[in-house]
C-alpha cells in the first residue's frame, strides 16, 4: 500500500474507520495496530495546518463510529439526542487536533515526530480526563479488553501503559510500510506483540492463582425496566412490587451484601416511606442492601439535588453516597454553580449536584466502594476509592438509555479495567445489563445479559497476596516527562 497514492482526505477517513471499529463489541481488536498509520503518514509528511485538518476529520469519524450510541438515547428528543453526540465528537476531535499538531510540528523541527507519537497521545489521553468535561471513555486501552493478557499491565501502568503499546505497534507498522528495512520492522512488531502477550498470560496465570474464592457472597438484582416508563407515575406500584420481590428472591439467597442498580425507584428513598419495607427485609434477614436513588437535601441554602446511593444497614441505620463526577448536559450544566441562571437551560437534563467525599462503605466487615454509572470510566476515581480503603468496589448504573448498543459493552470493558488496575473484585448491577461479577485478573465470573431479568449470586474473589504498585498516573506522568526531555533535549542539541 503506497499511503502517497492516496489524497489526504482518504487516509484520514481509513484512520477514522479502523480505530473507530476497534472500540466496538466485535472482533476487531487487532485493527488498531495499523489505525493510525494512514493518519502518521499525514503527520509525518505534510505541513501543520493539513495535519491538523486531518486530525478532526479522522477523529470525527472514529468518534461517530465508536460512539454512535449516544445519539440514539430514548431519554429525549430525536434532535438533543443528535446534538449531544454531534457535541461530543466535535469536542473530542479537539484533542486529536492539538496531538497531531504537536507531532506534525515536532517532526518539521527536529524531525522526531515518529518517535514522539507514543508520548504525545499519552499526554492528550491524560488532558482530555480532567475536568468536568474529561473523557477518559475514549483511551485506547479500552480497544483491548477482550484479550485479557494484554491489559494485566493496567495495575502497574495504569491504561496509559496499553496505549503506549498500541502507539509502538502502530509506528513499527508504519516504518515497515514506508522503508526498505521492511522485514525487521514487521519482526519487530509480531515480537513485541508475542512478548507483551506472553508476558499478560504470565501475570494473568499468576493472579489467578494468587487469588481465592472468599466466603463473602453478594446477590446483584438487574430488573430489566424501561428506564422511561420507570418514571411513569402509573408504573410506580408495579415498579415497587418488581423490586421488592426481587429483592427477597436474592435475600432467600443468603448473601452477604445486595446490590441495585443506578436510581432503582422513582423516589427520594432515603426520605421515602417506602425505605421502612427495604429495611425491614434487611434487619430481618441480617443483609445490607445498597440501593442507587436520587436524593434531595434541604438545608438553609434551599434544596439540593443529588444522584446517589443508600446503604441500608443491618441495625437500622443507613450511609449515603453523592455521585462525585456528574455527566455533562445530562445531570448538569457545566458552570451552573458559578452562574445559576445556566440551570435554566433544557437539555432534558437532572438539575444536580456534584457529591465531595469518597463514601466507604462496610457491608459485613467487608469495605468497598460505590461508583454510579460515568464514574467508573475514570480510573482516578476507582483508586481514590481503593486507596481510602475499599476491598472491593461496586457500580450501579443505568445503560438503558441507548438500548443493547455498543455503550453497554464498552461500559462492562472499563469495569473489567478499574478490577485489573487496582486488583480488586468489581461487582456491577445495571439496569437492563449488563450486569456482574469481575475478577482482580479483568475475568468475568458471572454475566447478566441486555435485556434479562435476573439475580447473579456469587462469592467474591480476592487476592491473597496484593502488591501495592504506584499505578494511577505515575506511568503516564513518565511517559510525559520523557517526551518533554526528549525535546529539551534536540532543542538544545540544534542549538
Amino acid at each position: 500500500m503506497k499511503l502517497n497514492n492516496y489524497p489526504d482526505w482518504v487516509l484520514a477517513i481509513i484512520t477514522g474507520v479502523l480505530v473507530g471499529v476497534a472500540y466496538l463489541p466485535i472482533p476487531a481488536t487487532v485493527i488498531i495496530y495499523i489505525g493510525f498509520i494512514p493518519l502518521l503518514h499525514i503527520w509525518l509528511t505534510r505541513s501543520v495546518i493539513t495535519s491538523a485538518a486531518m486530525s478532526y476529520l479522522a477523529a470525527i469519524t472514529a468518534h461517530t463510529i465508536a460512539f454512535y450510541w449516544m445519539g440514539i438515547n430514548q431519554g429525549t428528543t430525536v434532535i438533543i439526542a443528535f446534538l449531544s453526540l454531534a457535541g461530543t465528537v466535535f469536542y473530542l476531535g479537539v484533542f486529536w487536533v492539538l496531538a497531531g499538531v504537536a507531532i506534525s510540528f515536532f517532526q518539521h523541527r527536529f524531525k522526531m515526530g515518529l518517535m514522539i507519537f507514543p508520548f504525545v497521545w499519552i499526554a492528550m489521553e491524560m488532558i482530555r480526563s480532567f475536568g468536568s468535561m474529561g473523557f477518559p471513555w475514549g483511551d485506547l486501552a479500552l480497544t483491548q479488553v477482550s484479550i485479557l493478557p494484554l491489559i494485566q499491565t493496567a495495575d502497574i501502568t495504569g491504561t496509559a501503559g496499553i496505549t503506549f503499546f498500541i502507539c509502538l505497534l502502530n509506528g513499527l507498522l508504519y516504518l515497515a510500510l514506508t522503508t526498505q528495512e521492511r522485514k525487521q520492522f514487521i519482526y519487530g512488531a509480531i515480537g513485541l506483540w508475542m512478548l507483551v502477550f506472553i508476558l499478560g498470560i504470565w501475570r494473568l496465570n499468576k493472579i489467578e492463582n494468587n487469588s481465592t474464592q472468599s466466603q463473602f457472597s453478594v446477590a446483584v438484582i438487574q430488573p430489566n425496566v424501561n428506564p422511561v416508563q420507570k418514571w411513569d407515575r402509573s408504573f410506580r406500584v408495579e415498579l415497587i412490587s418488581l423490586m421488592d420481590s426481587l429483592t427477597v428472591k436474592a435475600m432467600s439467597l443468603k448473601p452477604d451484601f445486595v446490590l441495585w442498580p443506578e436510581s432503582a425507584l422513582p423516589v427520594y428513598l432515603r426520605t421515602s416511606s417506602i425505605r421502612t419495607d427495604i429495611q425491614s427485609h434487611v434487619m430481618r434477614n441480617d443483609i445490607p442492601l445498597l440501593a442507587g436513588t436520587v436524593d434531595r437535601v434541604v438545608d438553609e441554602k434551599g434544596k439540593h439535588y443529588y444522584n446517589g446511593s443508600i446503604l441500608l444497614n443491618e441495625d437500622g441505620s443507613y450511609n449515603m453516597y453523592h455521585k462525585l463526577h456528574l455527566v455533562p448536559f445530562a445531570e448538569y450544566i457545566p458552570l451552573s454553580y458559578k452562574f445559576p441562571q445556566l440551570d435554566k437551560l433544557n437539555f432534558g437534563q437532572g438539575n444536580f449536584e456534584h457529591g465531595t467525599e469518597y463514601t466507604i462503605f462496610n457491608a459485613h466487615n467487608k469495605r468497598f466502594g460505590n461508583m454510579i454509572c460515568y464514574e467508573s470510566s475514570f480510573p482516578r476515581i476507582a483508586k481514590n476509592f481503593v486507596d481510602s480503603g475499599a476491598e472491593f468496589l461496586t457500580i450501579q448504573t443505568n445503560d438503558a438509555w441507548s438500548g443493547d448498543s455498543p455503550g453497554a459493552y464498552q461500559h462492562f470493558a472499563e469495569a473489567q479495567l478499574r478490577a485489573v488496575e487496582n486488583r480488586v473484585p468489581v461487582v456491577r448491577s445495571a439496569n437492563t445489563g449488563i450486569s456482574g461479577i469481575i475478577a482482580p485478573s479483568g475475568k468475568a465470573e458471572q454475566k447478566l445479559a441486555f435485556y434479562e431479568q435476573g439475580i447473579i449470586f456469587g462469592a467474591l474473589t480476592f487476592m491473597s497476596d496484593k502488591r501495592h504498585y504506584p499505578g494511577g498516573d505515575v506511568f503516564a506522568l513518565l511517559c510525559i516527562f520523557f517526551g518533554l526531555s526528549l525535546i529539551i533535549f534536540e532543542w538544545t542539541r540544534k542549538k
